[in-house]
């Protein structure tokens, strides 16, 4: 294409700036032939006019689509060019946050100087088994890449790691460490991963140090080789380091530190094992404080120096040697801060005597002072004739001194580093390595010195063999897609190397001026001008004549040859050497040996004829020499970096390449300038000029299809084959040949075409959408212009109607307004001649009333100016008196009210409390009261009060009338003379009358003001009474609630939290049980291998079948330790036979254990009897006169019986067991012919049997003595009830008769003579049996009146036990009443808490009681069913033997025996069968059966069979046989598990046969909580005899085990289909697009014949799991659970790849999950498995999906992700939005800022910090209770089971 294609108007494109490196500007105008420039627009709209040269093809770079930036690969880049490559890695460290860039089979790490949360242990499990290219880039990937192709290939990997100081290679090594350690974990128990990566620790504490670019700078190279056996699991490892920097121990620059060993070892000085080294802190030294600073921020140096020291011992550095080592490093120190004085001639110089340096120095070492103290400042100089010491100067002292540190720490350094190797060092042979590669970049400073030539060597042939590995790769890729290819012109710096490694080169020069004795850096820069002045990659600086110039592939160096000689040579005098030689400490000593100085090499044909790489040490072989001088530094640096090349050589390499992007350390922050230039030096710039020579741009033909079809004409598409389609479509768009080649299976592009591809894509789009909305502009207008006419016609039409109904309104109302003008204005005209008459009417009445009035009101005027005159001066002086009055009313109200006010606040303060409103309820009756009879008291009184005025009134008024009478009288008598007398009196009378008036007035008034105000305040109290009631009682509501609702709330918190408590015991009980499974798994895979190892051909297997059994079942028996009885053990050896009983010690065990119980009896039995001895005495000498020495000489005549009897007994058992061991012992001398020679055991088992029936005899004889005993007792309380005088005392009829004293003794010596004797007990029968039997009668008399007496006694005690009890709860009913009392002391809220607390303590303690005694009740059950099926057990195995020892005498228990088998038939739902018969039972019902064989029967038919045959041992009370049985089905189930743990199917039947058992055995068990719904017939079903509460325990934790084991083979079948049907498959056809790959996609770097699943894949299997589970009959809440767990880890699966993966992360793969997500919800719905929880564990990843379909702009759309997000948690948001990929160029990315707000938003959630979801984790599974419905007896065997000998009973 022409660059007037190229260059057209709106391309961007890149220009150079001095400060971004390149900056991006927009064309204005096309360009065309011929124009000398560019018409630019910048960023900032600056126009720019930029010249150019299309001849010399000077013109700017094109800027590749927004669509390919941010991408994974950078070779995927269609403009591959270094603005690009920087642009797209800043884009993605920017705005995404991605530190890991691919570039080809590059890995760019990008340092981000802050922890990030994504090395955990999930993220490695998520790159695990991930091809390299699927998932986002990431040091995982690389080491999973190596992983691979290490077991694919079984070839050697290698992982190179490089990069500056600072750029994060030490951390990039070791997280690839890690993943290794994690992934290819060691098979045995010597945790070598864990050792592998405690190595780190220990080297960076004496390889790293502080520099002013990274606190943690590698000051040393190395290389780990990470050894893996044929099933790659790590068995070693080994380390190889190169050249560390000496220097750096005696001198440190600015702001730099020494290694961090010397600050660790200080920060630790004040330990007390560390005292004898005599340190301070770091400033107090020399060597420490060069820098100037000695601590680093945020490093805590005691810390590290502890994790140190815990990484050598784990290592296997003894605690003497990490001593002497810590001694060896302070004496470094020590000598840094010797003080040297020089002599006045300046020729010499001293050490001071007294140096307390140089004294812990020899110390620490263990050297003679003086002899230090001299060689410190002398040298030796030998001739052929003699030999001088010669005195230094100062400065040459200062070289010694530190050329001797620098020794002793090199030296120290490779002794560690040896160590290091001997503990990761393997005995097993390796198979491969991994090694991993960390050293030193490209370094370039303003001075450089002997080390950074040194590195730059290493980085050039690194670097050349980086290029001839990409150059090979990219010829295989071309040769495998079969298309021609030309040798691409890549960069050789073959001449570089030459010029340093050649013969005369750089190194071999220096080595001769080295041997020259009077050598120097000026002459040996001089040979190098002279001999290299010729050479392209060499210079000579204008300005000096040290310094000579290297051009290396990275950049011009510029080296001061000064120092380069001193460093090569690396001095050190002999003479201090052979006195550290002669150090007092071993390990001093042996650091300075010979041997240390040379390490030999492996024999080179060796290697050549291996195919693996022997390991080397990185020191090359070097001969013991004497001489002053050894091999140069350099030369030693040549030769293992030349080992090292051949090591990678034959390898399969990988590289990543760390950038450090500031040198400010600042996170996140990306300088251009920085960057450009660390790119150019690690060779990503040479990587992508390769790619861009040849064809950088791979398209499959089915992506290239499914991109560029727009492009396609439809004719073409007509054709079915999509590979001529493409590459019609290709010759008709690009004219080129040369500038693409059709692969086998991809297109190759050259550089920029998939750009122009691009142009063409989007230019088609954009004429499409221009078309597009030219159509449906125009239609949009044409429908506005119609609804708009339609509109017009509409508005005329009803305007004109309106203008007509407008019309004809005017006219009427014309018309109308006519006729009222013509009534308005004949009504005005009458109206007014009215109005006038009237008027002058009223005038004229007006008038004349108006003189009448005038003279009226003179006359009137003035009478009342007198009134007025009166009238006004009262009322002058009413006025000012009420002013008076009103003034001081006012104060007084002023007052008052300042006190109400006060009042008010104070009783308002005082309402407010609860104080208040207690003694207000409290009062308020009584002042209601009080105030009610005051107000009666008072209206008493105004009774009385107005009665006394009524009488005062009516005296008055007949004093009134008397004395009128009187003045009447009198006027008549003496009207002349006492006129005036009595007008006087009566004017008295009058104002006495007045006043009296007055008075009653006054006090009228006073009454009733007096009682309203009482009644007033009455009112306003009961007002405010009611009021306080109702808020009383509104505040007590309130309260209530208030405490109901927390005490409701509190209790569904408490019920959630216990169950959340309940789920997570659950859960880590299953994994428990998990753990155990798998631990007794590897217990039987470690058994095997030890059974394979030590089987030799004399071994033979343990022949009982008991024993094997014991020991394959880890489970209790039932009762079978406590029975443990003689007659067991004989009818076991009955059974098992001679041959296996032979060897069985069951039997033995037993016999002891009988034996140890018998002991206990018989000592129990002796301290009773001493007891009743000592009781016997006291009631002897109580009733001295009663006769009762004859009954206590009859007790103790009887417990002596039974002691001797006992001890007989005993005796003779422990005589059998002897014979017995002796027996055993005799036939294990023998050889393995046992059985063919029987006799001997035989006879032991006659004697055994003889025994045990001798026992029985005395048994029995036993038994019938006491029935007579009984009997006779029997008959005589018969007897003696007839008698009326019945002695109150006692009730007993033997109590009171006399003993004869000398029958009881003669019967006693009688019994002991019998028990002494050796004949059989049967000769009681004989004479002398009735006497005896008549004593023995007495004296069990005399025993059951002693037992009377204790039951009296315990009656007592109980009686005292009793009141105790009493006293206990007076004193519990007095504490209750005193709380109860000050409970009605307390508010009512206190009141109602105290009682809630009292209640549940209450029911708390009942709630302990009853289960206490629940738990003492089940003891007692168990302890009594024992007992009973002991006595049983015993029962039986006497009626047995009595009817085979007298089957010929009593005939009728024959007819006994056969009336019990008739009984037992009539029980159904058993099965019978041998014990011969239990293996081939376990086998065809067990081991050999398969699912497909019980088709078509009752589900679970295994498990109804083996309950069958269980309830038939129950009912025989076989314990044995239940044990056996059980023991032999778990162990059964096991081991088919075992052998098919990948079988689906098998798995399933045995979970629902195992489940269906463990529910059998509850609903059969006889618990009343399992029986609820049983039918009487089933619950005749139920066992019997034994409890199998364990064995259920058993079956649960198997199930358990099963269930896990299931969930493991699903997920195994689905997990590899999840990934491609969720994400990868177009469920929706034509959704997704498709984007252009790089070199991770090729199909080199996949496994061929990769499968692609769909949806209807997944679909497929679950329908294949619930059919499988639905037909085996396994339980629907099991099912619900298997599916919840299931969608759960498909869901993690998922959500955890998305996360990984940012070309997943796209609008269109939204849509596919929503879908695939919707189609599985309505498989759950349609499967009847919604109840499940499956889809609640989907909700992250539908939140994920729909996430990705939500607009991403505004403060709304953020808002509604935070809200509608909730299941996710931040850290994934913020990941899926930096992931989001647009697919096309149309779609916009997500803003930064918009990232900002959204982690604004989310800042207050307490989310976890981990990123991934865990796809291992396990929801605890339930197995709830579910009986079957079915009857035993109901159930039919069929007979493909082969099992004819089960009968059923």
């Amino acid at each position: 294409m022409s660059y007037s294609e190229l260059y057209t108007r709106y391309t961007r494109v890149w220009i150079p700036d001095p400060d971004e490196v390149w900056r991006s500007a927009e064309l204005t105008k096309d360009y065309k032939d011929g124009d000398k420039s560019l018409q630019l627009r910048l960023e900032d709209d600056t126009v720019l006019e930029y010249p150019i040269d299309v001849q010399k093809n000077q013109v700017p770079f094109l800027r590749n689509p927004d669509i390919l930036v941010g991408e994974n690969d950078l070779t995927a880049l269609s403009y591959l060019h270094e603005p690009a490559v920087l642009h797209n890695l800043k884009v993605r460290f920017l705005e995404s946050n991605h530190i890991y860039t691919y570039c080809g089979i590059v890995l760019v790490a990008i340092n981000p100087y802050e922890q990030l949360p994504i090395y955990g242990q999930d993220v490695i499990y998520a790159y695990s088994g991930q091809n390299m290219g699927d998932m986002d880039p990431h040091i995982f990937a690389v080491a999973e890449e190596a992983y691979k192709q290490m077991a694919r290939d079984e070839k050697n990997q290698s992982i190179i790691v490089s990069g500056e100081s600072g750029a994060g290679k030490t951390v990039s090594a070791k997280y690839a460490m890690r993943y290794f350690a994690t992934v290819g974990g060691s098979a045995s128990d010597t945790n070598i991963e864990e050792k592998v990566l405690a190595s780190s620790p220990i080297m960076e504490a004496i390889g790293n140090a502080k520099t002013t670019r990274n606190d943690n700078s590698s000051r040393f190279g190395k290389f780990i080789e990470i050894g893996f056996d044929k099933k790659y699991h790590i068995i070693g490892a080994n380390m190889r380091t190169y050249l560390l920097e000496k220097s750096r121990v005696v001198f440190q620059a600015e702001d730099e530190r020494n290694y961090h060993i010397f600050y660790q070892l200080c920060a630790a000085a004040s330990l007390p094992e560390f005292k004898e080294l005599a340190l301070t802190c770091a400033e107090d030294f020399l060597y420490t404080s060069h820098g100037g600073s000695t601590t680093i921020e945020g490093v805590d140096d005691a810390e590290d120096f502890e994790k140190t020291r815990q990484a050598l011992t784990l290592l296997g550095v003894r605690d003497s040697h990490q001593i002497s080592i810590f001694k060896i490093i302070a004496s470094i120190l020590h000598l840094g801060s010797v003080e040297i004085q020089s002599e006045r001639d300046g020729d010499s110089c001293s050490i001071p005597p007294q140096d307390e340096h140089l004294s812990n120095f020899c110390r620490l070492l263990g050297v003679e002072h003086s002899q230090m103290e001299h060689w410190l400042c002398h040298r030796k100089l030998v001739t052929t004739s003699e030999t001088y010491v010669k005195t230094m100067s100062l400065q040459q002292v200062v070289n010694a001194r530190n050329a001797l540190a620098k020794h002793i720490y090199a030296q120290l350094f490779s002794w560690i580093v040896e160590h290091i190797n001997k503990a990761l060092h393997s005995s097993l042979k390796q198979h491969s390595f991994i090694g991993v590669l960390d050293i030193y970049g490209f370094e370039t400073f303003e001075i450089n010195s002997f080390e950074q030539f040194c590195i730059n060597y290493a980085n050039e042939k690194l670097q050349q063999q980086f290029n001839s590995h990409v150059f090979k790769l990219e010829q295989e890729e071309y040769m495998k897609e079969q298309i021609p290819w030309t040798l691409i012109d890549f960069y050789d710096n073959q001449p570089c190397i030459d010029l340093i490694e050649a013969k005369l080169g750089i190194l071999d020069l220096l080595d001769e001026e080295c041997k020259v004795p009077k050598g120097t850096d000026q002459n040996w820069a001089q040979k190098l001008y002279e001999r290299h002045s010729s050479s392209q990659h060499f210079q000579k600086p204008r300005m000096s004549n040290t310094a000579f110039i290297v051009v290396h592939f990275a950049d011009k160096v510029e080296y001061l040859s000064d120092g380069f000689l001193e460093k090569n040579r690396d001095t050190v005098y002999e003479e201090q050497i052979n006195i550290l030689k002669a150090s007092k400490f071993p390990l001093v000593a042996d650091l300075f040996h010979d041997d240390k100085d040379s390490v030999p090499a492996t024999s080179t044909a060796k290697n050549r004829s291996t195919s693996k790489i022997n390991i080397r040490s990185s020191r090359p072989p070097m001969k013991v020499s004497n001489k002053e001088h050894k091999k140069s530094v350099g030369y030693q640096f040549r030769t293992s970096l030349n080992l090292l090349m051949e090591t990678l050589n034959a390898t399969t390499p990988h590289y990543v390449r760390c950038i450090k992007p500031n040198d400010e350390k600042l996170p996140f922050h990306f300088d251009p300038k920085r960057a450009v230039q660390q790119l150019r030096a690690c060779g990503v710039l040479e990587t992508i000029r390769i790619s861009a020579a040849g064809y950088p741009s791979r398209w499959t033909y089915h992506d290239f299809f499914n991109r560029y079809r727009v492009l396609m004409k439809k004719r073409e598409l007509a054709n079915t084959d999509k590979k001529s389609i493409c590459k019609s479509v290709l010759e008709s768009l690009i004219k080129d040949p040369d500038k693409f080649q059709f692969g086998r299976t991809k297109i190759f592009f050259r550089a920029g075409q998939v750009a122009y591809l691009e142009k063409l894509r989007a230019d088609k789009f954009r004429e499409a959408t221009i078309m597009i909305q030219k159509t449906v502009r125009g239609w949009l207008q044409k429908l506005k212009y119609r609804r708009l006419k339609a509109a017009t016609i509409t508005l005329q039409r009803f305007y004109r109607g309106h203008l007509a109904r407008r019309l004809a309104e005017h006219l009427r109302r014309t018309r109308a307004a006519i006729v009222f003008q013509k009534q308005y204005r004949m009504q005005r005209a009458r109206q007014a001649y009215r109005r006038v008459c009237r008027a002058a009417v009223v005038i004229q009445s007006f008038t004349r009333a108006m003189f009448v009035r005038r003279n009226y009101c003179q006359i009137l005027k003035e009478h009342k100016a007198t009134i007025i005159q009166k009238y006004a001066r009262g009322w002058m002086a009413r006025r000012h008196f009420q002013r008076q009055r009103d003034a001081a009313i006012v104060i007084q109200c002023a007052f008052r009210r300042l006190k109400a006010k006060q009042e008010l606040k104070a009783l308002k303060i005082e309402a407010r409390s609860a104080e208040h409103l207690k003694r207000l309820n409290v009062g308020m009756e009584n002042k209601v009261v009080q105030l009610q009879r005051k107000i009666d008291d008072q209206n008493k009184e105004f009774k009385t009060l107005s009665e006394q005025l009524s009488v005062v009134t009516s005296t008055h008024a007949m004093e009134v009338e008397k004395l009128k009478r009187e003045l009447a009288h009198y006027q008549q008598n003496q009207e002349a003379d006492t006129s005036l007398q009595l007008q006087e009196e009566v004017q008295s009378l009058r104002t006495e009358l007045q006043r009296a008036q007055s008075e009653r007035k006054v006090l009228e008034d006073a009454h009733s003001r007096e009682n309203n105000e009482l009644r007033k305040r009455v009112a306003d109290l009961e007002h405010e009474n009611a009021l306080l009631k109702d808020e009383k009682e509104h505040l007590n509501n309130q309260i209530l609630r208030q405490s109901k609702a927390e005490f409701s709330q509190s209790s569904v918190e408490e019920s959630l939290l216990m169950k959340k408590e309940l789920e997570e015991e659950r859960s880590r009980y299953q994994n428990l049980v998990k753990e155990y499974s798998r631990l007794e798994q590897r217990y039987e895979n470690l058994r095997d291998e030890v059974t394979v190892l030590k089987q030799t051909p004399g071994h033979r297997k343990n022949p009982s079948n008991q024993s094997s059994l014991e020991s394959d079942s880890n489970y209790p028996s039932i009762s079978t330790s406590e029975i443990g009885d003689t007659e067991d053990a004989l009818q076991q050896v009955e059974e098992i036979g001679v041959e296996k009983a032979a060897m069985d010690m069951s039997v033995f065990l037993k016999l002891q254990k009988r034996v140890r119980e018998l002991e206990q009896e018989r000592k129990k039995l002796q301290v009773q009897l001493e007891k009743e001895q000592q009781d016997s005495k006291k009631a002897q000498m109580e009733q001295q006169n009663n006769g009762i020495d004859v009954d206590h000489d009859a007790d103790l005549a009887y417990n002596s019986l039974k002691r001797q009897e006992l001890e007989s007994e005993n005796k003779k058992l422990k005589n059998d067991l002897n014979e017995l061991r002796k027996a055993v012992a005799d036939q294990a001398m023998q050889d393995n012919s046992t059985h063919s020679s029987p006799d001997s055991y035989s006879l032991l088992l006659n004697q055994l049997k003889l025994a045990n029936e001798e026992l029985e005899v005395r048994k029995e004889e036993v038994l019938i003595l006491r029935t007579q005993i009984m009997n006779a007792d029997q008959r005589r309380l018969a007897g003696k009830n007839m008698e009326p005088n019945i002695n109150a005392r006692t009730s007993w009829p033997n109590s009171e008769r006399h003993v004869d004293q000398e029958d009881a003794i003669e019967a006693y010596h009688g019994v002991c003579q019998t028990n002494s004797q050796t004949e059989d007990w049967g000769y009681l029968n004989e004479d002398g049996e009735l006497g005896l039997a008549y004593q023995g009668l007495k004296q069990v008399a005399r025993l059951l009146e002693a037992q009377l007496q204790a039951q009296s006694l315990e009656h007592e005690e109980e009686v005292e036990r009793l009141k105790t009890q009493v006293e206990t709860l007076k004193e519990e009913m007095d504490k209750q009443q005193q709380t109860f009392c000050q409970t009605l002391l307390l508010s009512p809220e206190a009141q109602v808490e105290f009682g809630v607390q009292q209640e549940i303590s209450r029911l708390t303690n009942e709630n302990l009681d009853f289960k206490e005694l629940i738990e003492k009740l089940e003891k007692n059950e168990r302890k009594l069913k024992k007992q009973l099926k002991i006595y049983m057990k015993k029962v039986q195995d006497l009626e047995a033997a009595q009817a085979l020892a007298q089957s010929d005498r009593r005939h009728h228990e024959l007819t006994r025996q056969v009336t019990v088998q008739r009984k037992e038939k009539d029980f159904q739902g058993m099965l019978e069968y041998h014990k011969e018969d239990e293996a081939l039972l376990i086998r065809n019902l067990v081991t050999d059966l398969k699912p497909h064989m019980l088709s078509g029967t009752v589900p679970c038919l295994p498990a109804y069979i083996l309950y069958m045959c269980v309830r038939h041992a129950d009912y025989t009370n076989d314990d044995l046989k239940v044990h056996s049985l059980l023991s032999s089905t778990i162990n059964g189930i096991k081991k088919v598990l075992k052998k098919h743990n990948d079988d689906f199917e098998m798995t399933s039947f045995w979970l629902s046969n195992t489940c269906r058992f463990l529910h059998c055995l509850k609903q059969y068990s006889g618990d009343e909580g399992f029986m609820t719904q049983n039918t009487p017939k089933q619950n005749e079903h139920c066992l019997k005899n034994f409890d199998l509460t364990e064995y259920r325990q058993v079956l649960s934790d198997l199930s358990i085990q099963i269930y896990q084991q299931l969930i493991k083979i699903a997920e195994g079948l689905l997990q590899p289909m999840i990934v491609s049907a969720m994400l990868e498959n177009e469920s929706i056809q034509g959704l997704s697009g498709v984007r252009p790959t790089g070199y991770r996609k090729r199909s080199s770097s996949m496994v061929d014949g990769e499968n692609s699943y769909c949806l209807e894949a997944i679909i497929r299997q679950m329908n294949s799991f619930h059919t499988v589970m639905c037909d085996q009959g396994l339980d629907p809440e099991i099912i619900l659970q298997v599916f919840k767990q299931l969608f759960y880890m498909i869901n993690a699966v998922t959500l955890n790849n998305l996360l990984l993966r940012k070309d997943a992360c796209s609008w269109s793969t939204g849509m596919q999950l929503r879908y695939n997500i919707s189609q599985l919800e309505e498989w759950l719905r349609g499967k009847n498995l919604h109840q499940s929880g499956a889809v609640q564990t989907m909700e992250p990843l539908i939140q994920a999906a729909q996430l990705l379909q939500l607009k991403k702009k505004t403060q709304e759309d953020a808002e509604a992700i935070c809200s509608l997000c909730a299941s996710l948690s931040t850290q994934q948001i913020v990941k899926i939005l930096n992931l989001y990929t647009p697919l096309n160029e149309f779609e916009e990315r997500v803003t930064v800022s918009f990232i900002r707000t959204i982690q604004a938003q989310l800042q207050e959630r307490n989310d976890p910090q981990q990123l991934l979801l865990d796809s291992k984790h396990m929801f605890p599974v339930l197995f709830p209770f579910n009986p079957s419905s079915l009857t035993m007896d109901s159930i039919h065997i069929p007979a493909c089971l082969n099992l004819e000998f089960l009968n059923e009973v």
